[in-house]
């Protein structure tokens, strides 16, 4: 039996390998870390960069396309809760880059996700990408956020 301990180190180290294919533009490494049923479940995505439906590689090759050059993903803060099959993520994430219209992207996000473990090893079934808001009515995206 797994312990949590190593639950969660496997987790990182799942979310750090599909950092890496999405640093890469490795489409098939990054949906590779995804779940057979990620398709399933929706991925809530809220402003410019985060606009995508990663699914299937075809997708996370055409969100790709739209990227000039590489693209600089980290992610930072994170948490990590494992019981059993069923794991919980959080935490920020920055990308930067600059997108094929000339749009310099650097921004912070809030990153969540659900994992499930398989007898292959933990995967993504859900994921959610939000830019906070300004609390002050205006609608504004916070896009000056830091960890």
């Amino acid at each position: 039996m797994t312990s949590q301990h190593d639950s969660k180190a496997e987790i990182r180290a799942l979310i750090e390998e599909r950092a890496a294919a999405l640093r890469r533009k490795d489409a098939k490494g990054f949906v590779a870390c995804q779940s057979a049923d990620y398709a399933l479940y929706s991925l809530y995505s809220m402003g410019s960069p985060l606009a995508a439906d990663q699914a299937s590689v075809e997708d996370v090759d055409g969100w790709f396309a739209g990227w000039d050059g590489p693209i600089g993903y980290e992610v930072r803060v994170l948490d990590i809760a494992a019981d059993g099959d069923v794991g919980f993520c959080h935490g920020f994430a920055r990308m930067s880059g600059t997108k094929t219209d000339g749009e310099t992207v650097d921004l912070w996000f809030r990153l969540t996700l659900g994992l499930r473990r398989t007898a292959e090893g933990w995967t993504i079934v859900h994921e959610h990408e939000s830019v906070p808001f300004y609390m002050d009515g205006s609608g504004r995206a916070a896009v000056d956020l830091k960890p």
